[in-house]
């Protein structure tokens, strides 16, 4: 894999939005599994992750078999640091169940645009309490044109609400709360292991799998089997692009993009969602929600680009390197000791 140092940033947040495209593609795909199968979201959810774990376990045993110097083994990247294999797991788990719930609850309009909305939000305040990650007067504006845009989306395209909006607000919470720790936790890992993707991934997935299968057991595990091929081809493609790939093109990027600008980047997942709907299922977007398409593209690119040509950064933290800089000897004629 590329070292952090060889990975372009604005490759970097190129991967976190093919990241974020394949999670858009994800909704309308778990929505016919819910038809087909007919199992709940923690049920398909857990699918996503069982499939998305065994074809990464199954990539992760050809490179091993490659370069076995290099690759450590499951048992391993467990024993490495457990505690951040329990994180990111029951951050996943969180995320996806709770956004489940609160859609649910509050509608898909309210519980989409408190969850995705909140996560910038989260992310941006823990960046700079954990990673002394600065946002600065510019992005600032960039990550409020990034929620003001997805509501205007969310709520020109549907405006209908769930049974209890407050409580699905509460469960937004709770859901962004889990995707501002896994981000979060990803790009602490990723400044200080550049080639840790699967290190942060495939622990992460076992963990979030068993945290789902007792509420996917509950909920009801098996999913019919009228149309077998078709169901099947549903769940291989929940695991491969929007779980398997999805996740590891986010650690990839979170490497070199900066916390709160690969959650603003994220916000290509509505955006998708939205394209699904307008190409395949014959929606149309008014007014308001074409504003807040446009106010999302401009959040997103601006903080593409500004990542991508801003100065090069170290995994560290950018105010440990200006202290750094500070306190470097200047040039002198004398002969060092």
């Amino acid at each position: 894999m590329q070292s952090s140092s060889a990975l372009p940033v604005w490759r970097g947040a190129l991967y976190v939005a093919i990241a974020a495209t394949a999670w858009g593609t994800g909704g309308a795909v778990a929505t016919e599994m819910y038809d087909v199968g007919g199992i709940g979201p923690v049920a398909v959810s857990f699918w996503r992750f069982l499939t998305g774990l065994g074809l990464l376990l199954a990539a992760h045993s050809v490179w091993r078999a490659r370069r076995p110097e290099t690759v450590s083994s499951l048992r391993a990247m467990f024993a490495a640091n457990p505690r951040r294999a329990l994180i990111t797991g029951f951050g996943m788990a969180v995320a996806q169940s709770a956004y489940f719930a609160s859609v649910q609850q509050a509608g898909l309009a309210v519980g989409t645009v408190a969850t995705l909305g909140l996560g910038p939000l989260l992310v941006a305040v823990g960046a700079r309490l954990t990673l002394g990650e600065r946002t600065g007067a510019a992005g600032t504006a960039a990550v409020a044109s990034g929620v003001a845009g997805l509501a205007l989306l969310m709520g020109g395209a549907d405006g209908s609400t769930g049974p209890n909006p407050l409580l699905g607000i509460g469960y937004a919470l709770l859901s962004a709360a889990g995707y501002a720790g896994v981000t979060l936790l990803g790009r602490f890992a990723g400044r200080d292991n550049p080639s840790g993707a699967f290190e942060s991934t495939l622990p992460g997935f076992t963990v979030g799998m068993l945290c789902l299968l007792p509420m996917a057991v509950w909920e009801g595990l098996v999913p019919d089997m009228d149309r077998p091929a078709w169901t099947l081809g549903l769940i291989l493609y929940l695991g491969a692009v929007p779980t398997a790939l999805a996740y590891i093109l986010l650690f990839i990027g979170l490497r070199v993009v900066r916390a709160t600008t690969a959650s603003v980047v994220a916000l290509v997942d509505p955006l998708t969602a939205a394209a699904i709907g307008v190409l395949v299922f014959g929606e149309r977007l008014n007014a308001i929600a074409l504003t807040g398409t446009a106010l999302l593209l401009f959040a997103v690119l601006f903080l593409a680009a500004r990542e991508g040509f801003g100065q090069p950064r170290s995994r560290r933290s950018p105010d440990l390197d200006r202290g750094r800089a500070r306190r470097a000897p200047q040039p002198s004629t004398r002969t060092e000791e």
